[in-house]
């Protein structure tokens, strides 16, 4: 059966964000992901952590400044110091949070810097960021991301994904394969996911259209989270979705699998 982290980002935003650890906890998750951690002292997120024995599942290195409308940094040539600065922040929070996984947002390719230049950069940087996590124990993923939600954002599909971590040339890099923005992207998704197990550190999930819960929308969960299992998936699926109403109200599809 599938492990679900609850993504704090998005579940249980009626709460203030450290008391959705507990609100999790007692809606039954195990687990927790959210975007970053870095607001908040890494002791008062781990005490939320052992309090309700939640395991950090995943989070985002540093990826620039999201509320001015950055989507990460590790495309831009400009921004390569500012990269390479977050990798050490991102090892000290994992390594007090117990995460042994962490996502690497590619970004919004800058204007005036051509496909190329951010490929390069791209993989300069991810090379730069595997072996650092991988010398404190942490692995590394990358996420492809629709272009509707995210215009201009790089990384866009499997094949892409597998085209850099190909050049990258790193065992500790994988990919965050997020069956919302792929449904749109590429469809296909039984045949994906069986394709490219060997390569899929992580597993996101939302339904499409809507990005709500899944049984809101086009995807049959029910097979597909079978067929994941089938496939002997044992990471964990994180739960990255904009529930319709409430959460909890929101988390009746969750009872099959519990």
């Amino acid at each position: 059966m599938p492990k679900f982290a609850a993504n704090l980002s998005m579940l249980f935003t009626e709460h203030a964000f450290l008391d959705r650890f507990e609100a999790a906890a007692k809606a039954g998750f195990d687990g927790v992901e959210y975007l970053f951690p870095y607001d908040f002292p890494a002791e008062e997120i781990k005490a939320r952590l052992s309090e309700y024995h939640l395991q950090q599942v995943l989070f985002n290195l540093p990826a620039g400044d999201w509320d001015a409308g950055e989507r990460g940094i590790a495309v831009d040539p400009s921004r390569v110091q500012a990269f390479r600065d977050g990798v050490p922040k991102a090892i000290a929070y994992a390594k007090a949070l117990g995460c042994t996984q962490v996502n690497c947002l590619a970004g919004i390719v800058p204007q005036g810097v051509s496909a190329q230049e951010a490929h390069r950069t791209f993989v300069d940087n991810l090379r730069f960021a595997s072996q650092a996590l991988e010398a404190e124990g942490i692995r590394l993923v990358i996420e492809a991301i629709n272009t509707r939600d995210i215009p201009g954002f790089f990384l866009n599909t499997t094949e892409q994904g597998k085209a850099v971590i190909a050049e990258v040339g790193s065992t500790n890099l994988s990919l965050q394969y997020d069956i919302y923005h792929m449904q749109i992207m590429e469809g296909d998704l039984a045949t994906t996911l069986t394709d490219n197990l060997v390569q899929i550190g992580h597993v996101q999930l939302a339904d499409n259209p809507g990005r709500h819960e899944p049984g809101t929308g086009e995807i049959n969960y029910p097979f597909v989270l079978s067929h994941l299992d089938s496939l002997g998936y044992e990471g964990w699926v994180g739960c990255e979705y904009k529930p319709k109403t409430t959460t909890l109200e929101g988390l009746n599809w969750l009872n099959q699998y519990r």
